[in-house]
Parts: C-alpha cells; sequence; structure tokens
C-alpha cells in the first residue's frame, strides 16, 4: 500500500473513531477537551486565512497574544488524544490537525475571492479578546469546521491494539467500492 493511500486510510480511521464517539457538545457542559478542539479549530482557520489572504503578520501577532493559553490549549489536546488513543496517540493527533488544515482549505478555495473578504475580519475580533477565556468563548461561537465529531466530555480510555486493528479493517472494507 502506497504512502498516501496508508495515511488515507488513517485518516479515514480516526475520523470513523471520532465521529462514532460523537456528543452533542452541550450534553456535558464545560470540557477542557471541547475547548481544546474549539481553539485549535479556531487556530488553523486563523493560519489558513493568513496563508491565503497574505495576513501573516496578523496571524503572528495573534499567536505571541495568546501564546500561553495556545500551548494550555495544545497540552489539553495531546492529554486528550493519549487518553484517547494510548500508543497511537501521535498519529492519530497528527491526522486530525492535517484533516483539520485540508477542511478548512478546501472550504476556503469553495469560498473563492469571498473567502478573504469573509474570514481576515476575525483578526480584528480576536486582537480585541483579552484571555484563554474569551478566546474558548469566541472559538467555541465561531463556525469553524471541524473533519469529525469528537466525544469531549471526558475521553475514552485508550483501546486496545486488537480492537484498534479490528476497527481500522472494518473500516477499510466499508469503504472499499
Amino acid at each position: 500500500m502506497s504512502f498516501l493511500k496508508r495515511r488515507v486510510a488513517a485518516g479515514v480511521a480516526v475520523a470513523t473513531l471520532l465521529s462514532g464517539q460523537a456528543f452533542a457538545a452541550g450534553q456535558c457542559g464545560f470540557s477542557s477537551a471541547r475547548q481544546a478542539f474549539d481553539v485549535q479549530g479556531l487556530k488553523s482557520e486563523l493560519m489558513v486565512t493568513a496563508l491565503s489572504c497574505n495576513a501573516q503578520d496578523r496571524y503572528n501577532a495573534f499567536v505571541e497574544k495568546f501564546r500561553p493559553d495556545l500551548t494550555a490549549q495544545e497540552a489539553a489536546l495531546n492529554a486528550y488524544f493519549r487518553n484517547t488513543y494510548g500508543r497511537g496517540a501521535q498519529t492519530a493527533h497528527d491526522d486530525y490537525i492535517t484533516q483539520l488544515a485540508n477542511v478548512q482549505s478546501e472550504r476556503g478555495l469553495k469560498a473563492g475571492t469571498a473567502f478573504c473578504q469573509q474570514r481576515v475580519s476575525m483578526f480584528d475580533e480576536v486582537s480585541v479578546l483579552r484571555d484563554a477565556s474569551d478566546l474558548g468563548g469566541y472559538a467555541e461561537a465561531k463556525d469553524i469546521v471541524q473533519p469529525a465529531s469528537y466525544e469531549t466530555c471526558a475521553a475514552p480510555s485508550a483501546m486496545g491494539r486488537s480492537a484498534r486493528v479490528r476497527r481500522i479493517k472494518a473500516v477499510g472494507r466499508s469503504h472499499k467500492g
């Protein structure tokens, strides 16, 4: 199997696993994992916007202003993936980040020239936020596209290797045409 096919298969498996664990966000109230996914989605959306709309300086200012908060959210996201995927956490996390950037880039391409008109204003909006609480609330309220649904009330315990392999094989069979 080629590298690209393995990457796609792994991404589909992660998305399926995440969507199979879906919960409505409101069912569990505040969740550090949900906030971490929201903030990561916002950060990625701003990065795609910066790269697509020549606004790298504005993105860098955002990162600098919220560096401690972004670092804390990244730690929460790492904990979620470690608790959920065990030894496969880094691969699952990498696949999520790749898929997140891909779906957001695709959305930008579909919007065409309107994308920059619609999204650059987000830099103005985040520039007036004060702290992590504001950032988390803003990220939750925005229409940020995610590549999959995920359970964020509490990370499930990591699946054993044999369960993951069975699930991945089942996903592979269901996606063959």
